[in-house]
């Protein structure tokens, strides 16, 4: 099956062999999968630990019974070694690993006749920037999407445009270039190319298009770009503190990003969703210390994360990276985001803006600092990442929510430059 693929050039990535993702992802293999590994013959004599199964249940009816890769007590995967390296790969070469950890860090999105290519920032060598370029990957990338891209998938709809527009392909992939081409400038903040992407998509949302595409289309969304660059064109010196109920809408958002969720987590039981549930309220509440939801957290006090930070220079090519890789991947709406609309799409994907300098914010004064360093944020980014688009909650009717509720009331704008300061 010939695919034509488009490529996200501007980011680099090579496997560096960190482990992470052999930590904190749960593998769902299929039973072809789950036949080949264990006929693979695994013994202790292989270092697999000692009376460790190698597969667990997933969740589901009796019925249908699904299966992923086993996790050691340390949650790691039952198959990584103390070097971090895979045991199977090891053995067996690459092509024997299930798909899932083969395609990871890669998302392959259908754009009409074209295939798009986004990568995962949960992998902290994406987030780095550190390895080969896309265009040295391109066999490699070539033949994962071959194994995982559906025959007819240039038959797959254009996401929806907003709650009540659709438009065709064509016309879609206009608009995000339009996006894209506002992320893309080194003339301004991040912080000012999203609000002039939030500020000129809302036109787009009151806007009908019945008699606007082709030419038309890119004309009309010229005019709003340039309003948009007029409407914000220097950082605001002085935010306005976001709302009290947007800060309650903002911090149950952010503590989803802040969860760890790896296979141990998912199995905890009602004590895990006891300690959840506690959690949550005093996320609601956001008074007293922020409750640790992974060890790399101490309890700090919220009002602690309520101060000026700072924003480190170099954490700008970074996020001008991350937005454009998801933006031209589509990696944001339509399938690759729960099927939510491309405006709906962004609101969602502006806000892990200030929900992961809101994390980088309680990494640093976990450590007793109150200046953000570009590695905090790098770490945080790996985290908060690691949900958007993957943990089921996100695509729920609350969540998707509480983001409708913070763009109706233009609180978005707010927080990305308040917990930007």
């Amino acid at each position: 099956m010939a695919i034509s693929l488009t490529l996200p050039t501007i980011q680099n990535w090579s496997c560096h062999n960190c482990g992470g993702c052999c930590r904190q992802h749960a593998i769902e293999v299929t039973e072809d999968e789950r036949q080949r590994i264990l006929s693979q013959g695994w013994t202790a004599n292989d270092g697999t630990p000692t009376g460790q199964a190698l597969f667990e249940r997933h969740a589901g009816p009796p019925w249908a019974k699904r299966f992923r890769l086993a996790h050691q007590a340390d949650g790691a995967c039952v198959f990584l070694n103390e070097q971090g390296l895979c045991r199977i790969h090891a053995k067996f070469g690459e092509a024997a690993k299930p798909l899932a950890c083969r395609i990871y860090p890669y998302a392959f999105h259908p754009a009409g006749k074209q295939v798009t290519v986004s990568l995962r920032f949960s992998c902290p060598s994406v987030v780095a920037n550190r390895g080969h370029s896309m265009k040295q990957n391109a066999d490699e990338i070539k033949q994962l999407a071959r194994a995982v891209v559906p025959e007819g998938h240039e038959r797959t709809p254009a996401p929806a445009l907003s709650a009540r527009e659709r438009l065709d392909w064509s016309d879609m992939l206009r608009v995000v270039d339009a996006l894209d081409a506002t992320l893309a400038p080194t003339d301004a903040s991040i912080t000012v190319k999203l609000q002039r992407a939030l500020f000129w998509l809302n036109l787009v949302e009151q806007s009908r298009f019945d008699k606007l595409s082709g030419a038309r289309l890119t004309e009309f969304l010229d005019l709003i770009r340039q309003a948009a660059i007029e409407e914000i064109s220097l950082p605001t010196p002085h935010s306005s503190l976001p709302t009290a109920i947007a800060r309650v809408q903002f911090r149950m958002l952010t503590a989803q990003y802040a969860r760890k969720d790896t296979a141990a987590d998912l199995s905890s039981g009602w004590r895990g969703r006891w300690k959840l549930f506690r959690a949550a309220t005093k996320f609601a509440r956001g008074i007293g210390n922020i409750p640790p939801l992974q060890p790399i957290f101490r309890e700090v006090p919220f009002e602690a994360l309520e101060q000026p930070f700072g924003f480190p220079a170099e954490s700008e090519e970074l996020w001008t990276r991350y937005f454009r890789v998801k933006i031209q991947g589509l990696h944001f709406c339509g399938p690759a985001y729960y099927g939510v609309p491309l405006v709906e799409g962004f609101q969602s994907l502006a806000l892990i803006f200030p929900a992961t300098l809101w994390i980088a914010r309680w990494l640093a004064a976990s450590q007793h600092r109150t200046q953000l360093s570009h590695e905090d944020i790098s770490q945080a980014l790996t985290i908060s990442d690691h949900h958007h688009g993957y943990s089921p909650i996100f695509g729920s009717f609350g969540f998707r929510r509480r983001v409708r509720t913070l763009a109706e009331m233009s609180e978005i704008p707010l927080l990305i430059r308040w917990y930007s300061a």
